[in-house]
């Protein structure tokens, strides 16, 4: 299931919904190559409420997110203009089957069961579990751990089950940032959470008080996302973000929008 543990995922109003005959699309300008192309634009349903993956500046409205910043080097990549559909996550594969865009790019992890059915491209996104301790706080080297420590969290998300399966006591939170304020104040001892949510926090928060203390065995991997019979633009894609992440251009976008590079290593 596509990751839903970030703490500042953005409460904008859903925009640009689609229209039961595809006439509701938004048609967001990515802006692939500056000259224009003559191929056709290459297109994607995204949310545009995700953040810090694909959302609306406050001040300017424009859809941006790393997911965004990353199709959009594709496009450039392809010498393709690249487009953007918004629409609710529960609809977006709806809108994909029913062809109003090529793929989607909304962080949509890479499952067996979404194999099945659909074709990635090789992953832009590569997360791991982390634990979350006050800065001061050298007792934590690992998930183990935690074993008999009190953890912040929701209790609703998987990172609950992982916590409670390390041996830890869980203290009920509503999300990452009242997680980190119980931690800060010294009422839990740990939280865990997705890498990437956690990146997210410190880089917009410039929170000094907590730090990554370990890592757990947790790994997901996300790509753009396509019906089975765009599988040759699935893996122009793919040929487009290997030649991104050896240039240095996926590490540079993971800087800009977490602090460290979450692109993952080169395929092979």
């Amino acid at each position: 299931m596509r990751r839903r543990t970030l703490g500042t995922i953005s409460a904008l109003a859903l925009t640009g919904l689609l229209a039961a005959c595809g006439g509701g699309d938004t048609g967001t300008s990515g802006g692939g190559s500056s000259s224009g192309s003559s191929q056709e634009a290459l297109t994607f349903g995204t949310e545009g409420t995700y953040a810090p993956f694909s959302y609306h500046d406050e001040k300017t409205n424009e859809l941006v997110g790393y997911d965004i910043d990353v199709a959009k080097a594709v496009g450039e990549q392809l010498g393709r203009d690249v487009e953007f559909s918004e629409n609710n996550w529960d609809s977006l594969f709806a809108g994909m089957e029913a062809k109003r865009y090529d793929g989607i790019a909304n962080q949509v992890s890479i499952t067996a069961e979404r194999e099945a059915k659909y074709v990635f491209s090789s992953p832009y996104t590569v997360s791991t579990g982390v634990v979350v301790t006050r800065a001061d706080d050298t007792s934590v080297t690992s998930l183990a751990d935690i074993a008999g420590k009190t953890s912040a969290q929701s209790t609703t998300s998987n990172w609950a089950k992982t916590a409670t399966e390390a041996g830890a006591q869980v203290e009920a939170v509503e999300g990452l940032t009242q997680a980190m304020t119980l931690l800060k104040q010294g009422r839990v001892d740990v939280t865990v959470n997705d890498q990437l949510a956690v990146l997210d926090y410190l880089k917009t928060s410039g929170d000094k008080g907590v730090k990554i203390a370990a890592e757990t065995d947790d790994r997901t991997e996300q790509g753009f996302v396509f019906r089975k019979d765009e599988a040759e633009t699935a893996q122009q894609v793919s040929d487009a973000l290997d030649a991104l992440r050896a240039d240095g251009t996926l590490a540079e976008i993971s800087q800009k929008w977490f602090g460290q590079d979450v692109s993952g290593p080169a395929a092979g």
